[in-house]
């Protein structure tokens, strides 16, 4: 699997903004089928950082009902980065 396969999107969130900035933590959309190594070799690889850990967590996409129409929201998985001292990754700063 290509890098750029595995990391799908940064997750900006009021919460993944707070661990950004009290724990050094970035949260990425990555590849259902990416394990832990993978994301990690992915992160350094585009990013030109060191990674300290990763921690994946599967999201199960919420039933959403319009009117009497009901629908699912995707699943998705959602990987927690903590890069070592000394590193950082900006996304949005200047916007």
């Amino acid at each position: 699997m290509n890098t750029y396969q595995i990391i799908k999107a940064p997750v900006d969130t009021e919460k993944s903004n707070i661990q950004k900035e009290l724990y050094k933590q970035l949260t990425f959309e990555v590849a259902s089928e990416a394990n832990r190594v993978e994301i990690r070799r992915a992160v350094e690889e585009i990013f030109n950082v060191k990674v300290k850990s990763v921690n994946t967590t599967n999201v199960k996409g919420k039933v959403k009902q319009r009117g009497r129409i009901i629908g699912k929201r995707r699943d998705w998985k959602k990987a927690n980065v903590t890069l070592m001292p000394g590193y950082r990754i900006n996304f949005f700063d200047g916007v």
